[in-house]
């Protein structure tokens, strides 16, 4: 059995210097991605995404999953009897329209990411032509400086010890 290291320790056994989890050193609200902060912009913009993001929101937590076990067991005990056939009409009317703000999020989420992968093409793009740049100077640079010292040398090689 592996026994602790002493340095590690403290007199009671646990660790004496704490290890510091590297999330916290990191800031406190990480910078978006452009993309993501146009995305914002463009849907805080139109009232109809704000109303289809709010939702969506709602429907997918857990105080709409309260809310409609609320209503259900009122309307099941206390406002129609068996077998519901107003409820079966109203929760088939929600499904739908809740299947259209999946949509809605499915193709807000299909239209940022695809802004966000051509613009990440786009500075690939422009990267790989900064680099291309940079290593023919580079060459260039490094072939005038080897024909200057070839040339102050003589065309001779210095020799080797």
């Amino acid at each position: 059995m592996a026994k602790p290291d002493p340095g590690t320790q403290g007199p009671a056994g646990p660790p004496a210097h704490p290890q510091k989890d590297w999330r916290d050193e990191l800031p406190i609200k990480l910078p978006h991605n452009p993309v993501v902060l146009e995305e914002q912009e463009r849907r805080a913009a139109d009232l109809q995404l704000r109303i289809a993001d709010w939702i969506t929101g709602f429907a997918g937590s857990m105080n709409f999953v309260y809310l409609h076990i609320a209503i259900f067991t009122i309307w099941m005990l206390f406002i129609e009897s068996k077998p519901w056939p107003t409820l079966t009409l109203i929760v088939s009317l929600e499904a739908i329209f809740l299947s259209t703000f999946v949509m809605i999020g499915q193709n807000r989420q299909a239209a940022f990411q695809q802004a966000k992968a051509d613009r990440d093409f786009n500075q690939q793009e422009l990267e790989l032509k900064t680099n291309t740049q940079l290593t023919r100077e580079i060459d260039r640079l490094t072939t005038e400086l080897h024909s200057r010292l070839i040339g102050k040398g003589g065309g001779r090689r210095p020799s080797t010890p």
